[in-house]
């Protein structure tokens, strides 16, 4: 206790004493003090216990999608940060790759058959807004050879719709998870452990929750679909039917196809995937994770904060680094996604193939 303080405390007690009023002054004035003091001492304890569980466990900036992107301080470099372990980025992909080594390819007649007795068309999707859940894991080479274009479209829209639906359901049962998991004061072992394993997952060494949030998003469907289309030529490509690359990804080290102008073992090649569900996973997850992209993921989430729908057309402008040709691959991407209304696929449903599922109906 300071001089300063005891002076003050003396001086406080004398006036009361001039007055004539004695001690009973200094018995309330104590009896306050004792009532504050066991006030307020338990809130500094649970304050500092709190304080100290949260260090233990994730950094949680805001219970927002963005609030550091919508201040114009500290939102410039906060992903610059970020140093990606391709390992850890691409560990699920890789293991379902792994999963599906012995595909079918079916032919073009077996899969129409198929949409046939499920009653899978694109006019009903339009209007229902449910999707089959028919999960095909090749692209049937006679693709190519459907000469009508509209008849060629639809059917590789049919092919692609699920799996791209399937993905984004992913997401959306971890994003609940996730924002179920910070909205809590307390985290079980098993909560922590899936956390980190996201923190890994989407490229996030530094364990900050607000960059986790941003990155754990879906992709529009339509916008999905229209790079699909672009990427692979609606399906008839060689990456497509020998690769199932739907998208295009590039690889300089990993397994891949030589684009075939190409000279020896010198540049890139395409990403080679077992499957089509892994290409689209690794496509999702190339948008959500890879510095190029922070500004879509930015924008993405700004819509978000809104409480508006994730809009291709917006969201389309910051792809412009997808391809070499920038912005005209922006307009021939919003081209696509006009002129065949894959907007109407954005608010689609993957009927359940699993109860968990259910919920996303």
């Amino acid at each position: 206790m300071s001089k300063r303080y005891l002076k003050s405390k003396i001086q406080f007690f004398k006036f009361f004493d001039k007055k004539g009023l004695g001690s009973l002054p200094r018995i309330g004035i104590s009896g306050v003090f004792l009532m504050l003091f066991f006030y307020v001492a338990p809130l500094v304890v649970d304050l500092t216990n709190k304080t100290v569980l949260n260090s233990q466990q994730f950094q949680n900036n805001s219970k927002t999608v963005l609030a550091y992107a919508l201040n114009k301080k500290n939102s410039s470099n906060i992903e610059d940060v970020e140093i990606l372990d391709e390992r850890d980025l691409l560990v699920d992909i890789l293991s379902l790759n792994d999963l599906e080594v012995d595909t079918v390819r079916l032919n073009a007649s077996t899969i129409k058959q198929l949409f046939e007795d499920t009653n899978y068309t694109l006019k009903d999707v339009r209007q229902k807004k449910l999707v089959k859940p028919v999960a095909l894991t090749l692209l049937p080479n006679e693709i190519k050879m459907i000469e009508n274009t509209k008849k060629r479209k639809d059917f590789f829209i049919q092919i692609v719709l699920p799996l791209i639906l399937k993905e984004n359901n992913n997401i959306k049962l971890d994003r609940r998870r996730l924002f179920s998991i910070i909205n809590k004061s307390n985290n079980s072992k098993l909560e922590k452990k899936w956390i980190e394993t996201k923190f890994k997952q989407y490229g996030v060494p530094s364990k900050d929750l607000s960059i986790l949030k941003i990155r754990m998003d879906e992709i529009p469907v339509s916008l999905a679909l229209a790079q699909a289309a672009k990427e692979t030529g609606w399906g008839t490509s060689r990456f497509a039917l020998e690769g199932n690359a739907l998208f295009g990804q590039w690889t300089w080290s990993g397994e891949g196809l030589k684009p075939k102008d190409s000279v020896g073992n010198e540049g890139h090649k395409v990403m080679k995937f077992n499957v089509l569900q892994a290409s689209v996973r690794a496509y999702q997850r190339n948008l959500n994770t890879h510095s190029t992209y922070k500004n879509f993921r930015k924008a993405r989430a700004e819509l978000r904060d809104l409480g508006k729908p994730l809009d291709s057309i917006i969201l389309a402008k910051y792809l412009d680094k997808y391809a070499e040709t920038g912005s005209k691959y922006v307009e021939v991407l919003q081209k696509i996604i006009k002129q065949n209304d894959l907007k109407d696929f954005d608010d689609a449903k993957l009927l359940p193939s699993s109860i968990e599922l259910e919920s996303l109906i």
